[in-house]
């Protein structure tokens, strides 16, 4: 079968950057719903359209093209006084980002009475190398459609 609208896809996935870096070693397959449903960068959801169970291609994208460049509106502090017990760094916590809306931030630094807070993506402003095979491709179920991802093995778990 072919990839195509309302497909399910299941991929492996090595992503490096450009120093070769290893971010993701591909081990731990994947799967999304294929046809515009943002569960997978523009990019690399283009390049697999159309092809079948076997292909494998590798591609650059440019930060743009996959976690954006760096916000630094979203670098910001929290009083360690105000701060949930029992986060470290590394962590993550929830907050109202600068446009009013909620997102996830990472601690990235507890200095004194101050907690850096970073609200970026770790990858964003870094292009990205993404090695793909496709593993397998079957038509999604309506409840997938539904849903707008994948269920079941390599999928989301309800």
């Amino acid at each position: 079968m072919k990839i195509a609208q309302d497909t399910a896809v299941t991929i492996s996935m090595r992503v490096t950057d450009n120093q070769g870096n290893l971010y993701d070693d591909g081990k731990h397959p994947t799967a999304y719903l294929h046809g515009g449903y943002d569960n997978l960068f523009e990019k690399l959801e283009a390049a697999l359209d159309g092809q079948e169970a076997g292909f494998q291609t590798t591609l650059t994208l440019t930060a743009d093209e996959a976690f954006g460049e760096r916000d630094e509106a979203l670098v910001t502090t929290m009083p360690k006084a105000d701060f949930p017990p029992g986060i470290k760094v590394g962590g993550q916590i929830q907050r109202m980002g600068p446009d009013g809306q909620p997102r996830y931030f990472f601690v990235t630094k507890i200095k004194g009475q101050q907690v850096l807070l970073d609200g970026n993506h770790p990858l964003c402003g870094k292009p990205l190398r993404f090695t793909i095979k496709v593993l397998s491709v079957r038509a999604a179920t309506a409840e997938e459609i539904a849903h707008q991802h994948v269920h079941g093995e390599h999928g989301h778990q309800h």
